[in-house]
C-alpha cells in the first residue's frame, strides 16, 4: 500500500476518469422529472396545437366571404350554431356560413378566420359583418406552436418546470434520464458528533456530513448518509462494507492522514485496493482514493475547508459524468482584492470570496468553519508561484 506517497492532481483526476463507471439511463414519470437531466434528445412526437384553433372569441367564417363587407354595405352571414373549447367538430361549412366560437375552441372545416365578436353585431340567427377578414386572422394554426418532428430539448439539459411544462404539452409521460448516482456518505473520528446531542468536553459536531451529503444532493446525485464511525477498526469497515453494498461511490472524511488512529486506507487496502494515498495539494494532501468492489471509495480530509475543495476537485467531476452535466463546471475571472503569498513548490488553492469584480482571500486556515461558508469557490496558485499581486486577475472555481 503506497502510504501519503503523494502524486500529481492531474494524477488523481487520470486515476479517477479510469473508474468502471459510466452514465445509465432510466425513465421516469414526468411528475418526478423535474431536476433531472436527459439522457436523450427530446422530439415533438405532434403538432402543437394539434389542430386549427380560435385565439379570440368570435365567429368562424370563410374569410372569401367577407371580402366585400364595409362599413357602408355590410354583409350578413347565417349562424349555424356554436363551438366551444373542447369540442369535436365534425362538419363543414358552406358558403355563407358561420359559427360562434370560444378562444381555444377547433375551426370547423372550410373556416379560415375569425373576427372577434366586438367587432360584428348579432341578428337573431345573422351576424353583421363590417369589414373584410383575411385567412388566418384570429386564428392559430396547427403545428404553428411546435410543429411535429421539431427538436425541441437536447441530451444534458437539466429540467425546470419550464421543460416539464413543454414535455406536458407533448403528451409525454415518461421521460428518458440520467439515473441518480447513488453516494454513501460517511464521517469519523471520536471527536465528531450529530447536531442535536449535546457536547463532551473534546468534542465538535459533524461539519463534513452535512455539506457532503447536500453537495451530491446538489450537484444531482442521491446521497445517503451512513453516519459516524469511531476511530476504531471494526466500526470503520462495518460502515464502508455498508456503503459498498448499498450504492455506487463511498466517500469519507478524515482518517486519511497517515497517523496511527486513521485506518481508511488499510481498510480499503484489506476491502479492495488503494489506488492513491496523498495529492500534492494544499489544502487537501491527505487523500485516499481507491476500489472496492469496482466501487470508487475516496477518503476527504477532515478540515471542513479542504475536504470541499477536494469535493470540488475529484468528486464532483465524476458526479457531473454519471448524471450528464459535464459542462456546467462554473469558473469566473476575476481580480485578486489583495496580495497573497504561497510556498513555492506546492500546489495551493486558496479559497475566495466574490465581491463585485474582486476576488477577496480567506486566510482563516481550513480546520475554520467560515472558510468555506465565507468562501464562494477557490483560485490555484501553481507550484513556481510564491506572490500574486493585488489586481492580478485569477479564475475562480464555485464549490460544488
Amino acid at each position: 500500500m503506497a502510504f501519503l506517497k503523494v502524486v500529481p492532481l492531474e494524477k488523481a483526476l487520470e486515476v479517477i476518469n479510469s473508474f468502471p463507471l459510466e452514465p445509465e439511463v432510466e425513465r421516469v414519470p414526468l411528475k418526478n422529472a423535474l431536476g433531472r437531466v436527459l439522457a436523450e434528445d427530446i422530439v415533438s412526437p405532434i403538432d402543437v396545437p394539434p389542430f386549427d384553433r380560435a385565439t379570440v372569441d368570435g365567429y368562424a367564417l370563410r374569410a372569401e366571404d367577407t371580402f366585400m363587407a364595409s362599413e357602408s354595405e355590410p354583409l350578413r352571414l347565417k349562424v349555424i350554431g356554436e363551438v366551444n373549447a373542447g369540442d369535436s367538430v365534425d362538419f363543414e361549412l358552406k358558403p355563407g356560413e358561420a359559427v360562434y366560437i370560444s378562444t381555444g375552441a377547433p375551426l370547423p372545416r372550410g373556416a379560415d378566420a375569425v373576427i372577434q365578436f366586438e367587432d360584428v353585431d348579432r341578428e337573431g340567427d345573422d351576424v353583421v359583418i363590417y369589414k373584410p377578414a383575411y385567412p388566418t386572422l384570429g386564428v392559430m394554426k396547427a403545428g404553428t406552436d411546435i410543429p411535429k418532428g421539431k427538436l425541441l430539448l437536447k441530451k444534458g439539459t437539466r429540467l425546470s418546470f419550464k421543460e416539464t411544462a413543454l414535455i406536458s404539452a407533448l403528451g409525454i409521460a415518461e421521460v428518458p434520464v440520467f439515473r441518480k448516482p447513488k453516494v454513501a456518505v460517511i464521517s469519523t473520528g471520536n471527536e465528531i458528533t450529530l447536531p442535536g446531542r449535546g457536547l463532551k468536553p473534546g468534542q465538535i459536531y459533524d461539519i463534513n456530513g452535512r455539506a457532503i451529503t447536500d453537495a451530491v444532493r446538489e450537484l444531482g446525485g442521491e446521497a445517503v448518509f451512513l453516519g459516524i464511525a469511531w476511530d476504531d477498526r471494526e466500526s470503520l469497515r462495518g460502515l464502508i462494507e455498508k456503503g459498498v453494498e448499498c450504492c455506487d461511490m463511498i466517500l469519507l472524511s478524515g482518517g486519511a492522514s497517515g497517523g496511527i488512529r486513521d485506518l481508511t486506507s488499510s481498510i480499503i487496502e484489506e476491502l479492495g485496493e488503494v489506488k492513491i494515498h496523498g495529492i500534492a495539494i494544499q489544502p487537501g494532501k491527505p487523500t485516499v482514493i481507491g476500489l472496492i468492489n469496482g466501487k470508487p471509495v475516496l477518503g476527504l480530509p477532515g478540515y471542513p475547508t479542504s475536504c470541499l475543495t477536494n469535493f470540488t476537485l475529484l468528486v464532483a467531476p465524476l458526479l457531473r459524468k454519471l448524471i450528464g452535466r459535464e459542462s456546467e463546471v462554473r469558473k469566473v475571472r476575476k481580480r485578486l482584492a489583495h496580495k497573497v503569498f504561497s510556498v513555492k513548490g506546492r500546489r495551493q488553492f486558496l479559497p475566495v470570496r466574490i465581491e463585485g469584480d474582486n476576488a477577496v482571500p480567506i486566510l482563516k486556515g481550513s480546520g475554520a468553519v467560515t472558510s468555506f461558508v465565507d468562501a464562494d469557490g477557490f483560485i490555484e496558485v501553481p507550484e513556481n508561484v510564491e506572490i500574486l499581486e493585488a489586481g492580478e486577475e485569477v479564475e475562480v472555481t464555485f464549490f460544488g
